[in-house]
């Protein structure tokens, strides 16, 4: 941001004489003083510059020309990253609204590694602006997923406190960006212990409203009713209505797996019961699950389905079958879990 756009244009000497005029009669004339800074600096005395907007601050930091002037003093005339992250810092505590301008531009240079770092020690101080800014850059598509995910793994190893969602919107935009591996190696930074030879979350703790691909991802429309609570998958379908209910990336290695689980409330004909299907992430189905009634063998399920080696993203999901039962289908699992043998 250059000066000429902070002001408008150049200071007129009118405006000056009254600039110093008024700092004469009150040393508290924020307006005053900021007019005079700005005219040193079309006069080319930066220095002077400098020591009239130190003097702002010292009155207000409220007063927006004053804080752009001196982020981007810091940041282009002295090159210097933390000193400028201190002033960012100054203006989004004193004038909040200025965040719709600074978040863009500070998500975007985080992309730098000297800026990120510095960065990360700024929010490591939990500044009040830190959870909005955090939760902009997980869901701004103008931010490169590479530079979100790189910035919350920063995070992360600092110990600030990134939401859940966040976390999931970074992974799911590194999905969708195709960069599968940077997805998972950030996912695994925020769920320690997690292995590509199995599926996640066999009992439903959930991934919150917005779950990554690799969580459970309940699947609901107008017809279509599903949720996960205290454990329970549960889920109402319309009579005559079919589609997927559930769905998780996998990212599993070629071998053999079992797919076991248990439901209940599940009572209709073979025709129009639930499966489970695995398939590649090209459409081939490598395996189908037919779900028992839950008064069979208590609600227990387990087949064995392949993987080749040719398959290196699979997709699980559970599918509804159209039911002709007045009620439609209904059902729950409070357990599933795809492991390999």
């Amino acid at each position: 941001m250059a000066t000429e756009d902070i002001v408008g244009g150049a200071v007129r000497p009118t405006e000056v004489a009254l600039a110093r005029q008024a700092l004469l009669q009150d040393a508290n004339a924020v307006a005053a003083v900021v007019t005079l800074g700005i005219d040193a600096e079309m006069r080319g005395d930066v220095a002077a510059a400098r020591r009239f907007f130190g003097y702002a601050q010292k009155l207000t930091r409220r007063d927006q020309r004053t804080q752009s002037w001196l982020i981007e003093d810091y940041s282009l005339r002295r090159q210097d990253i933390a000193g400028a992250l201190h002033q960012y810092d100054i203006a989004l505590r004193g004038i909040p609204r200025l965040a719709e301008t600074l978040y863009p531009v500070l998500g975007a240079a985080s992309a730098n590694a000297g800026v990120r770092k510095e960065l990360v020690k700024t929010l490591a101080q939990r500044p009040v602006w830190a959870p909005t800014f955090i939760d902009f850059v997980a869901n701004s598509n103008a931010i490169d997923a590479t530079t979100s995910a790189s910035l919350m793994a920063a995070l992360r190893q600092s110990h600030v406190p990134v939401s859940q969602t966040a976390q999931n919107r970074v992974i799911n935009a590194l999905v969708n960006a195709g960069n599968l591996e940077e997805a998972w190696h950030y996912y695994a930074l925020f769920h320690p212990g997690v292995t590509r030879a199995r599926s996640r979350d066999p009992k439903f703790a959930g991934a919150g409203d917005n779950p990554s691909q690799f969580d459970w991802v309940p699947v609901s429309d107008t017809s279509i009713t599903t949720n996960i609570t205290g454990g329970i998958f549960d889920f109402a379908v319309s009579a005559s209505v079919g589609g997927v209910l559930l769905r998780q990336l996998q990212l599993l290695p070629a071998g053999t797996y079992r797919l076991s689980g248990h439901t209940s409330g599940i009572d209709q004909p073979n025709e129009a019961r639930p499966y489970w299907t695995l398939t590649c992430r090209d459409g081939r189905e490598l395996g189908r699950v037919d779900l028992p009634n839950s008064s069979t063998n208590g609600g227990r399920f387990a087949s064995i389905v392949t993987i080749p080696s040719k398959c290196p993203i699979q997709l699980l999901s559970l599918v509804a079958r159209p039911s002709d039962s007045i009620g439609g289908l209904t059902g729950q699992i409070d357990r599933v879990d795809l492991t390999a043998l």
